[in-house]
């Protein structure tokens, strides 16, 4: 079978939707050596897919199409010649999206669905984006022969905002880079906390530093004068970042923030295990990876209440309202002077993690491919 994937974002995105699509790329070529893919990309930058299999081809523009902005418009629409050309049985959109024209390609199509934030806060987005997202989204869902969903709350999204026929959608959730699996030796621990000057003990959160993930919450509930821990924010954005350096000063806690950017992929689960707990009280997500990188390297968590976070984190996290400086605040003291407690999250969590293992990821994409390809 020829599987054709969009893997701008594999190439092109530091974010979640690039580990989404290089995690996906890798298990699937990994646990299917049979079969050839075929990864469609307008550019290849500096991330690169890990551990490639030889089953797997790279595909990019030539020419014209090579280069900005036609690179842009080889993707949403010429790409389609190519996908004729290398015979593609089914052809798999990773993010949110399926190139226009592609009903007149022989290829069978998939498209993941993340979340429909931009419709349900659509206050955190620009009128263009959410313009832009929506006319995206909308084609994606309706071309799409099938629809995986990488949660029960996205799979209703969906059917709420959007329309989508639930019989239209599978669920297959995420699953994380296989290094948070690893164990870590102390020295190299050692040599991460020296390397960041990290202290001795911190709370920690990972993502991009914007509103809706709602670091502000944690700064407030740092107030508490029964906090002492440092948060360490490992993530990029300017504008908010202002605003939360701002509040800290206020509050008199700047010098208790500790602001990390570039980080490598590699050294991230020791960031992680060397935290007291992680915290990441977002206001809405599709899935939150991070939680699941936090529960698989050993790290007590603390997230929101609703949305996806207790798909994610089951019942090894706590749950706090993403608008409660006072709740989070208890919860954090409940954990810090509680060690029976703290054993037991991270007991629980590593349980908790075997859910989403590369396994049953890889079994239930395959199942989504097989459904779509006997119709």
């Amino acid at each position: 079978m020829n599987i054709g994937i969009d893997a701008k974002r594999a190439y092109c995105n530091y974010r979640g939707l690039g580990n989404y699509s290089r995690d996906t790329i890798r298990i699937m070529t990994t646990h299917f050596p049979e079969e050839n893919f075929y990864l469609f990309t307008p550019q290849i930058r500096d991330i690169i897919v890990s551990a490639r299999q030889s089953n797997s081809t790279v595909i990019c523009p030539k020419g014209i199409y090579s280069h900005a902005p036609f690179s842009s418009l080889w993707r949403t629409s010429t790409i389609c010649k190519d996908i004729k050309h290398a015979k593609i049985d089914l052809y798999h959109g990773l993010s949110h999206e399926l190139p226009y024209g592609i009903r007149k390609t022989r290829a069978k199509t998939v498209v993941t669905m993340h979340d429909v934030i931009f419709l349900k806060n659509p206050e955190l987005f620009p009128f263009f984006d959410r313009h832009l997202f929506k006319k995206k989204y909308l084609h994606g869902c309706e071309v799409a022969d099938r629809i995986v969903a990488i949660s029960q709350q996205t799979q209703s999204d969906l059917i709420e905002y959007i329309g989508v026929d639930a019989d239209k959608i599978d669920i297959v959730y995420q699953g994380c880079n296989p290094i948070f699996r690893q164990p870590i030796e102390e020295k190299v621990l050692e040599q991460v906390k020296k390397e960041y000057q990290l202290p001795s003990e911190y709370m920690l959160i990972v993502c991009a530093i914007e509103r809706r993930k709602n670091h502000e919450l944690i700064l407030k509930a740092m107030r508490n004068p029964k906090i002492e821990l440092p948060l360490v924010i490992v993530g990029r954005g300017e504008e908010y970042k202002k605003e939360l350096i701002e509040m800290a000063e206020k509050w008199k806690i700047g010098k208790r923030l500790i602001f990390l950017e570039a980080v490598k992929t590699e050294v991230l689960p020791a960031i992680y295990k060397l935290a007291t707990l992680f915290v990441y009280p977002s206001l809405f997500e599709g899935f939150g990876i991070p939680i699941l990188e936090a529960l698989t390297t050993g790290t007590p968590v603390i997230t929101s209440k609703g949305s996806c976070f207790k798909e994610t984190g089951g019942e090894a996290a706590l749950y706090v309202s993403c608008d409660d400086e006072e709740e989070l605040s208890s919860t954090i003291l409940q954990i810090l002077e509680n060690k029976n407690l703290q054993e037991k999250m991270i007991e629980d969590g590593y349980k908790h993690a075997q859910l989403f293992s590369d396994e049953a990821i890889a079994r239930n994409l395959m199942n989504v491919y097989k459904k779509v390809l006997s119709c």
